[in-house]
């Protein structure tokens, strides 16, 4: 068995005598009273009174001098040609202890007299959260999806005096089951070690690594008696296998080339070695009940349930097999799975299993329920006896008739107390820790969801992300451990998740007008008086949702036309196209900024989607009003000149192209069958989701090359069939419609044209001439409103 905390032998950076370390940190410790009050707004360990079961079986495996290693390495990546000017520590023995809560992580900054900055770590996590701190807050620099801005001063900025921060719980978690489909399926190593980079430097250390572990349950099916045709039979092809591991699919897109197996695997064992190396606790996989069909030849009394189908698939697809928990074959399959998965991945004794995501439980019965979570749990400790079970409540939040109070507490309560770590996987919006009493006594975890199908579109919840986790901590009895991000899709809105990576970190809201304006300077790397009001515009605006709202995007842009669109707003949009004024406004001064590029096609992208919305209203009201005329004006708008200015604008930058996504899935393949079942599915995903459109458009994207080839000419044919309505004074026919459309749908997702990987235009120009052109229309839609130009 790999070893949790196993680490290739490797020199070190810039090694630094044990003695010397030794020396120093404790001359530091007596320095610097273990108490430090942490900078003002980050945690005070001597406020928190936890009342929560420790979960001691959740802690790194890493020795001191791996992680000391790893974060070597991490700032020689980040920084190479400045790490001779920091020291980097690792002392485990920092660590903060609360009343009962267990061990929270601890970093410390100083200045050295030679100039250097020293940063040590109760982890080699918390280390880099630390060294991310000291970048943010001294050198004004920032590290996001979109870009970085590394501008670092020489010499570098003294800490005044040593400063030391404590994080105000034990866990920082990180991803949702989906986003290893929606953002992560075609990354190779080369992306992982970024985002594992970017993980540890967001404090994050209890990271999902599902990556693979279908090669495991092969392995234990084909032992079992099952044909490989069977196996090939059951999973679904990459870009669907999270919702194969939820049990809503089975075959779709498939199957699974054995190449697959064997590259995942490699990848995994990378991704663990690099994620436990940094003192993280990694997340793997557990049972949850769902087999193949043909375990039904080979067990024909066992007791296997077909649950219902799942969002319009048919049986072909859907309606899982599930086995009964408390059958004899139930504890057999899982303890041969996870022997096997401990063997093939080590362990961290953290393992999720989340039961009937968007699927309806067998029974309602209080007892019954008890007892399927109890015997789940019973099955990961046969194995492993110090197993914590990560569940999380999307279940409950997708079917709340079922889950009533009485099946809630009972499924809860099926393991023991303190072995169920609840992830509150939408908190921002829909938390369920205050219905339920802190999850009746299990420890839990704040998370923000943020994003559905990891669509484009500016949103955030910011005030509740940046007041929640505190007042979670401060009900009575609460039994929060911990903070996350659980988004579905990543890459997308970086301010709202560089705000929750601070709460795991702060014991207290920011003061979010002074938070914003400094975020947007370290953005950028430079003040400018145009951006911070920009900025200051957004957060008043998307930024600010206060509505029990799920952010997906449903724009007339990247939606099946219909005369029955929802264009609603929660926002003023008059403040983003303020905000995008702004922005224009800055290009002399900001142009030469990566991340500014980035932000202001975003913020372009958005102020064309309330374009787009009001144009449809004014095309409804055409046809309405039986207007050819007005219907071919607002029809023609869409769809000859806000589409193709779309396009143009997406087009001119690498980072919005349809063509790198799917270049990413062809790099999997190894042959030409395989490129093209990996670019079926990574069309597929994003448009049609299934056979029939049975997911249409939830997780839509908006690059360039989709907006022209996909979504531009579905609104031309509405255009052009409400004109002929109209015209002919005939109804619009929806069925017809729609089942036209489908044609395009479904001739765009089978076609083998090849996209663009490399940008096209100048951005800036492109820019200028869209807000010129659609400046006036403006003008109007926002009276008496007086745009900054």
């Amino acid at each position: 068995m790999r070893s949790a905390g196993a680490r290739p032998p490797g020199p070190s950076l810039r090694l630094v005598s044990t003695t010397a370390i030794c020396c120093y940190l404790c001359w530091l410790c007596c320095l610097v009273p273990t108490g430090l009050a942490a900078k003002r707004g980050h945690a005070d360990p001597d406020r928190l009174d936890a009342r929560t079961p420790s979960l001691p079986a959740l802690r790194s495996g890493a020795p001191e001098r791996t992680q000391q290693l790893a974060l070597e390495e991490l700032l020689e990546r980040l920084l190479p040609g400045r790490a001779s000017e920091m020291m980097l520590l690792v002392n485990s023995s920092m660590v903060a202890r609360g009343h009962g809560e267990g061990s929270r992580d601890v970093f410390r900054l100083e200045s050295l007299p030679d100039g250097r900055l020293l940063v040590v770590g109760s982890s080699a996590v918390a280390g880099a959260y630390g060294l991310h701190h000291y970048l943010k807050e001294y050198c004004g620099c920032h590290l996001g999806w979109a870009g970085r801005q590394l501008k670092v001063p020489r010499p570098l900025p003294r800490v005044g005096g040593a400063v030391q921060v404590v994080s105000p719980s034990r866990f920082r978690f990180y991803q949702n089951v989906r986003t290893r489909s929606y953002s992560m399926v075609w990354w190779q190593w080369e992306r992982w070690e970024l985002e594992i980079d970017w993980m540890a430097l967001q404090g994050i250390n209890l990271p999902l690594a599902f990556t693979g572990h279908e090669a495991i349950w092969q392995r234990v099916f084909l032992s079992l008696g099952l044909t490989q045709k069977e196996m090939d039979d059951y999973f679904t092809g990459p870009a669907f296998l999270a919702w194969s591991q939820l049990g809503n699919l089975h075959a779709w897109a498939g199957p699974l080339p054995q190449s697959w197996h064997h590259k995942q695997l490699h990848l995994q064992r990378k991704i663990l070695e690099r994620m436990r190396s940094l003192g993280m606790i990694t997340v793997l996989p557990a049972f949850e009940g769902y087999v193949p069909a043909a375990v039904a030849r080979l067990y024909p009394k066992a007791n296997l349930i077909r649950l219902s189908s799942w969002d319009r698939f048919d049986c072909n697809y859907s309606c899982p097999l599930w086995l009964d928990p408390h059958d004899p074959l139930f504890p057999k399959l899982a303890s041969a799975y996870m022997k096997e998965l401990r063997d093939e991945f080590g362990s961290d004794h953290a393992y999720y299993a989340t039961m009937f995501s968007e699927l309806m439980p067998p029974s309602n019965l209080t007892a019954d329920l008890a007892g399927i979570s109890g015997a789940v749990y019973k099955a990961m400790t046969a194995v492993d006896s110090e197993a914590v079970w990560l569940l999380d409540t999307w279940p409950f939040l997708c079917n709340p008739n079922f889950w009533q109070e009485p099946q809630l507490r009972a499924f809860l309560r099926g393991p023991p107390l303190g072995h169920v770590l609840v992830l509150d996987v939408f908190a921002e919006t829909r938390p369920l820790h205050r219905t339920t009493g802190s999850f009746y006594g299990q420890p839990f975890i704040w998370c923000m969801l943020h994003n559905f199908g990891g669509n484009h579109g500016l949103f955030g919840a910011i005030e509740s992300v940046n007041r929640g986790p505190h007042a979670a901590r401060l009900l009575p009895n609460s039994s929060m451990v911990g903070t996350g991000m659980a988004p579905e899709g990543i890459e997308q809105n970086d301010v709202i998740y560089e705000l929750m990576a601070e709460m795991g970190w702060r014991d207290g809201p920011v003061d979010l007008e002074i938070w914003i304006e400094s975020y947007a300077h370290r953005r950028y790397g430079q003040k400018d008086a145009d951006v911070a009001a920009a900025w200051k515009d957004l957060w008043r605006s998307v930024y600010n949702c206060t509505e029990k709202r799920e952010n997906r995007n449903q724009s007339p842009l990247v939606v099946r036309p219909s005369l029955t669109l929802d264009t609603s707003l929660w926002y003023d949009p008059a403040l983003v196209y303020t905000a995008w004024a702004r922005l224009v406004r800055a290009v002399p001064r900001l142009g030469a900024s990566l991340t500014f590029r980035y932000d202001l096609i975003d913020v372009t992208r958005q102020a064309l989607q309330l374009l787009s919305g009001q144009l449809y209203r004014d095309l409804l009201a055409a046809y309405e009003g039986g207007s050819v005329e007005e219907l071919l004006l607002s029809g023609g708008m869409l769809s000859y000149e806000l589409f193709p200015d779309l396009e143009k604008l997406l087009s001119s930058d690498e980072r919005f192209l349809l063509g790198r996504w799917l270049l990413a899935a062809a790099a999997h393949s190894d042959n030409a069958s395989e490129a093209e079942l990996y670019q079926l599915n990574a069309r597929y995903q994003i448009t049609l989701w299934g056979p029939t459109g049975n997911r249409l458009d939830v997780a839509n994207k908006l690059w360039g090359g989709l907006v022209s080839y996909y979504y531009a000419p579905r609104w031309k044919m509405f255009v052009s069939t409400l004109t002929d309505c109209v015209h002919n004074e005939k109804p619009f026919n929806k069925r017809d419609f729609d089942n036209a459309c489908f044609q395009l749908e479904k001739s765009f997702v089978l076609d083998d044209y090849v996209f663009p990987v490399k940008a096209r235009g100048d951005t800036y120009e492109v820019i200028n001439r869209i807000f010129l052109r659609y400046y006036h229309h403006i003008q109007l839609l926002v009276s008496p409103l007086v745009l900054p130009v």
